[in-house]
């Protein structure tokens, strides 16, 4: 009896590691394979805007590199909010990827979010950076901060800020703020919808990053008055920065991430780290960023990692300094 049970368990074991073993072969297997089939990468925003515009061109790229089609999955709604949870509760198998940028860590000191924004993702690369650009439409005809500035205080509320929410909420909130005039914030699905409003005098003013809103204002549709980085913008030098022209201390720059559900294969991680460093490298890479108002900035997965709560912590300060509260 005795004999029989520990020829049972010993069954019972072989079978238990024999299933383990196998487990981890295809999970190798599947790693060494990647990808077998195409990649999302999410977007929680709309169409248009300037992670979007990333998005894209990074899903070009590694489509080529890997083999398979990498989609672009615009998710808007909720300040960024749903894309990011979507993409959370995703398997961790390389994939769904996210594009995050800098409102990922703003989000956290205004709302109460689905998911942990330190936990939440395993950190994949980091694309790059741009400042924003202040711009004004038809409805608006001013010429400089300044001018810009005089005519709030000639209209406390009556100026009206077109904000695709989430990183373009804080910056506009922080201009109102240190500018000392109380504008009015009216919030968008994304910055594309934002931007027509203003080029079509429904909103007098919109802030947002250089690379969404260059092409019109080389177009003439928008009218820049300053840039928001702490130094001038090298696609737009003749522009003064924001603090600058007349709001000391005022800075606002957007950057761009790629994550991954917490959880993915390191060996995953690692191989879209370094194509994606690959991509950065390139010269014409540079140039096109150059070009279209950002810049190229390589980090490893642990400098992102070790990157998010820094931000987040920034921004919560200026959250709270401009009496910003979380919304349950």
């Amino acid at each position: 009896m005795k004999a029989d049970l520990v020829a049972c368990c010993v069954v019972m074991l072989a079978t238990v590691n024999g299933v383990h073993a196998a487990q981890q072969a295809a999970s190798v297997s599947a790693e060494r394979n990647y990808p077998i089939k195409p990649i999302r990468l999410i977007v929680p925003q709309a169409p248009g805007g300037s992670n979007d515009i990333m998005a894209r061109a990074i899903g070009q790229y590694l489509g080529g590199r890997l083999g398979k089609q990498v989609v672009v999955d615009n998710r808007p709604g909720a300040d960024a909010m749903i894309g990011t949870d979507m993409a959370a509760r995703s398997a961790p198998d390389g994939y769904t990827l996210l594009l995050a940028s800098a409102a990922y860590t703003m989000n956290p000191a205004v709302r109460k979010l689905p998911y942990d924004p330190l936990t939440a993702f395993d950190w994949v690369a980091m694309l790059g950076s741009g400042p924003t650009a202040l711009t004004v439409g038809p409805l608006l005809p001013v010429n400089s901060v300044k001018e810009l500035l005089a005519a709030a205080k000639a209209r406390p509320g009556q100026i009206t800020m077109a904000s695709a929410g989430g990183f373009q909420h804080f910056v506009h909130v922080l201009f109102s703020n240190l500018s000392g005039h109380d504008m009015t914030v009216v919030l968008y699905k994304g910055g594309a919808p934002a931007m027509i409003d203003v080029m079509g005098g429904q909103a007098h003013l919109t802030i947002g990053t250089i690379i969404q809103s260059l092409p019109h204002i080389r177009s003439g549709r928008l009218k820049a008055l300053a840039t928001g980085g702490a130094t001038r913008a090298a696609a737009l030098p003749d522009l003064p920065t924001i603090a600058e022209a007349g709001v000391p201390g005022y800075s606002a720059v957007n950057w761009w991430t790629i994550a991954s559900p917490r959880g993915t294969p390191p060996a995953i991680i690692a191989r879209l780290s370094s194509d994606i460093a690959a991509f950065l490298r390139l010269p014409e890479t540079r140039k096109r960023f150059a070009d279209e108002g950002a810049e190229v900035e390589i980090m490893t997965p642990d400098e992102v990692r070790k990157m998010i709560p820094v931000e987040i912590a920034k921004w919560t300060k200026v959250a709270r300094a401009a009496g910003m509260r979380v919304e349950q």
